[in-house]
């Protein structure tokens, strides 16, 4: 489930826990979006085990009288599954308010029952991640919570930003839409003041922020997924191309396991050796991750994109050549 309709579905787990009956449509008003979408969101409640029944004399949905949901009551691989997020994968992504993460995690252990605390605690023990290198944390915690304040209230911010584009500190005014993560670190999305337009904004960047006074009233509608659109990772360029490349026998295998790109398309060849192609927003990003795999990949199409990795790897060979 995307993370809004999680949102969703627990309120409207939260309506129905107050024994009332409600109408799809109710709910759809209620929640301001479709029937169609509510009824999606009642067939995840069912798959999860929550029990509900259509009331024909009403012609509402409402809880089964005989349950409820107690405020703990985890199996061992829900309990194993929530402690092994907290406490061996949140080294994976930057958490915001991290040791308040923690605490709860610990908080919930401490009241599970001995025999699933017990396997856990052995389980976990079992268990270890290697963290992939990270951004610095340093204002993380002050700096999303003022971010997302100011989201949810829509108020404009005012921001000291240190940027590697223009290679000095510039002073902005920020409609802040979304913040996401990504490449290891956090960013905050939203219209600049600077720039006249969307642009992402990376949050250990940001020296110094202040919320305004002033409101803004656009940026609900925003969908960050149609800004990024097909970009191979978060910069969109504005002009479509369609990638192909060609992986030789060294590098195949790990290259086709992994969904790269939401266009990717492979083929496999009599020599072992496979085609991957993309249609993706934009070369600058892809052309990076293609010079990491050297001299184990082709690009078969398009000229613009041979024709640039051609240049970057003429440079470094001057570079490194003495």
């Amino acid at each position: 489930m995307k993370s809004t309709r999680i949102g969703r579905v627990v309120q409207i787990l939260m309506a129905l826990q107050a024994r009332k009956s409600y109408k799809a449509g109710d709910l759809a008003k209620m929640l301001g979006t479709s029937r169609r979408t509510i009824f999606r969101d009642l067939r995840e409640l069912q798959a999860v085990g929550i029990p509900y029944n259509y009331d024909s004399t009403g012609g509402g949905y409402r809880l089964d009288p005989e349950f409820f949901l107690p405020p703990l009551d985890l199996n061992l691989q829900e309990a194993l599954s929530l402690l092994l997020l907290v406490h061996k994968t949140r080294g994976q992504i930057q958490l915001p308010f991290k040791n308040s993460a923690l605490l709860a995690a610990l908080k919930i252990e401490n009241n599970l029952p001995e025999k699933i605390r017990q396997y856990c605690d052995t389980a976990l023990h079992n268990v270890s991640v290697k963290p992939p290198p990270q951004a610095p944390t340093t204002h993380l915690d002050r700096t999303f919570a003022q971010l997302q304040n100011a989201i949810m209230k829509k108020r404009r911010v005012r921001l000291l930003y240190h940027s590697l584009l223009e290679g000095k500190l510039i002073d902005l005014q920020l409609w802040p839409y979304h913040l996401f993560y990504n490449q290891r670190a956090w960013y905050v999305l939203g219209r600049s003041s600077l720039h006249k337009t969307v642009r992402t904004f990376k949050l250990n960047r940001i020296r110094e922020l202040k919320t305004l006074d002033k409101c803004f009233t656009n940026g609900e509608k925003f969908n960050p997924a149609d800004y990024f659109g097909r970009a191979w990772a978060m910069i969109p360029e504005g002009r479509l191309y369609d990638i192909k490349l060609r992986f030789l026998p060294m590098v195949a295998n790990n290259v086709a396991e992994v969904q790269w790109h939401s266009t990717q398309k492979v083929t496999r060849n009599s020599d072992n050796s496979i085609t991957v192609e993309f249609r993706v927003d934009g070369l600058g990003e892809i052309t990076w991750w293609i010079l990491g795999y050297g001299d184990q990949v082709q690009v078969l199409a398009p000229k613009a994109l041979r024709k640039k990795l051609c240049q970057i790897t003429q440079k470094m060979a001057q570079l490194n050549k003495d």
